[in-house]
């Protein structure tokens, strides 16, 4: 692909039957502004591809959207059925450099995390056929009772994975999903968020956009302020400027 294609830049659309809104949102660090003025309405079923250049606020704005972060000014807003809420029920995978390895957990505790809801909530037999069922599809078996120092940088990610889509959630967030992981299980990674993508919203960032770009509905590019691009080729920064 040439990096003397064009594509055109378009304002954010914005569907009247969003479920997550960002609403002229700040952030800066050390009085250095990350995102400047970025608003974004988010529809139930949308598939939003997100790229652009390290340090642009891609991880930012996934942290912004999930209320990990408040920003400096703006609001996220959640909405089900219409109405305002305080959560919704979002899976997320984050970056493998954002969790503490020396924690002593397994690969086990790691995904019946996402069951959790609350420190009272017990395990079921239908949980734990759930949990059979995720470490299968994400190929964690053979590890399952590893503490998660001992694995390498694709079993994490891999079991990470496990956690966002156990509780099988309304909304999917996956930081770079693709990081660390072999190319046989990339293509199951594939496999997976297509499957996914019939029911579930799906927010991702990654630098391989070449058959995310495919699957996806939207496509953003985030360089401190946020634009939607609306040629397949957005993945390549260059050619959106």
């Amino acid at each position: 692909m040439s990096g003397s294609k064009k594509c055109t830049i378009s304002p954010i659309r914005l569907p009247q039957k969003g479920i997550i809104e960002l609403q002229d949102v700040k952030v800066s660090y050390d009085r250095s502004p990350v995102l400047d003025g970025v608003s974004l309405r988010v529809d139930e079923g949308d598939f939003i591809a997100i790229t652009g250049p390290n340090g642009g606020g891609k991880t930012t704005l996934l942290r912004v959207i999930l209320k990990l972060l408040k920003p400096c000014s703006g609001n996220v807003v959640y909405r089900n059925n219409g109405k305002n809420v305080d959560t919704l029920p979002i899976g997320y995978l984050p970056q493998k450099n954002t969790i503490d390895l020396r924690f002593p957990v397994t690969v086990d505790d790691v995904i019946v995390s996402g069951l959790l809801s609350g420190f009272k909530r017990k395990i079921t037999k239908e949980d734990k056929t759930k949990i059979d069922d995720i470490i299968d599809l994400v190929g964690v078996g053979d590890f399952r009772n590893k503490s998660i120092g001992e694995l390498s940088g694709g079993q994490l990610q891999r079991t990470l994975l496990g956690r966002a889509l156990i509780s099988k959630p309304k909304v999917l967030v996956l930081d770079e999903p693709l990081s660390y992981v072999d190319k046989n299980f990339e293509h199951q990674i594939y496999s997976i968020i297509e499957e996914l993508s019939k029911h579930t919203t799906i927010i991702l960032v990654s630098h391989e956009m070449s058959v995310i770009a495919g699957m996806a509905n939207r496509h953003l590019i985030v360089d401190h302020g946020l634009h939607e691009c609306s040629a397949r080729q957005h993945y390549i920064p260059t050619s959106c400027r």
